[in-house]
């Protein structure tokens, strides 16, 4: 991921939070956010290269870096209840006070038939999906209120939206995603409630969701092999819309959008991003 170059430095004088940051749309997000003058934390399992999977947070840190920005990383297993609560409050000490921005991007997606889906398997989509996400946002939330704004935006999914058929298309095929669309299911609609809990007090909470397949490292990995081109839009287009919710007016909030709809709708400029123009499939993430 290349950060865009805007000339512009909208989040100078905030501090970011972004989880799973290693590689991929964490990854881009952070850079993206520190372009723009935020300084940032990332937070990941672990600080050094992957056994199976490019990038690493010391690999990110140092291209946020380059931009000037102050750049920390937390090392966390988010699925782990312990581990994932002293991620915000170790953040805020590192940049020197409350975090303005969290972007909610860590998950977890583990795909097999449900029939012999074991409970362990479950817990682990659930905890990183769900549980880690909504505690973090409440972690955040006396920092945001106190000073009268903040920027929440979870990272969400197309399969949450229940498969039509028959006939149904199951990718990978012969197996199931349906656990890790629950759980995307699950965060959409906490997004939700609290976005209204919190209209008012300055807090936007948003969900966004690809419109097609966005090919990280990890998806690429997963299910690569099984997604056509048309299927799939750019990492770049992915992070805009993200970054762009990072940044929104204080009326929206709770609600959830699809990456390539809010650049449409919002007149976001990615062309020439990756190189490739905006895609129009559909996919899942």
């Amino acid at each position: 991921m290349t950060a865009l170059t805007t000339g512009t430095k909208r989040f100078e004088g905030r501090r970011a939070l972004v989880t799973g940051a290693s590689r991929g749309i964490g990854a881009g997000i952070a850079e993206r956010l520190a372009a723009e003058g935020a300084d940032v934390v990332i937070t990941a399992r672990t600080l050094s290269r992957h056994d199976r999977l490019a990038g690493s947070l010391e690999q990110t840190a140092e291209r946020l870096a380059e931009h000037g920005a102050r750049v920390e990383t937390v090392v966390a297993d988010l699925t782990d209840e312990d581990a994932r609560r002293d991620v915000v409050p170790t953040a805020a000490e590192l940049l020197g006070g409350p975090i303005d921005i969290l972007v909610n991007n860590a998950a977890a997606a583990i795909y097999q038939p449900l029939e012999d889906f074991p409970l362990h398997r479950r817990k682990v989509v659930f905890e990183a999906n769900v549980h880690a996400p909504l505690d973090l946002m409440q972690s955040v939330i006396p920092g945001m209120r106190a000073r009268g704004a903040g920027w929440i935006v979870n990272v969400s999914s197309a399969s949450a939206r229940p498969r039509q058929g028959p006939p149904f298309q199951l990718v990978p095929p012969g197996t199931s995603l349906a656990v890790y669309a629950a759980s995307k299911a699950a965060l959409n609609r906490i997004n939700n409630g609290l976005g209204a809990e919190l209209h008012g007090s300055g807090i936007r909470v948003n969900t966004v969701e690809p419109r097609a397949a966005v090919l990280s490292e990890g998806a690429a990995a997963l299910v690569g092999d099984t997604i056509r081109p048309d299927q799939v839009e750019s990492m770049a287009e992915m992070v805009e819309a993200v970054v762009a919710l990072c940044d929104c007016a204080e009326d929206v909030t709770g609600r959830s959008f699809v990456s390539l709809d809010l650049i449409k709708e919002w007149g976001i400029d990615v062309r020439g991003l990756d190189g490739k123009e905006q895609a129009d499939g559909t996919g899942h993430r």
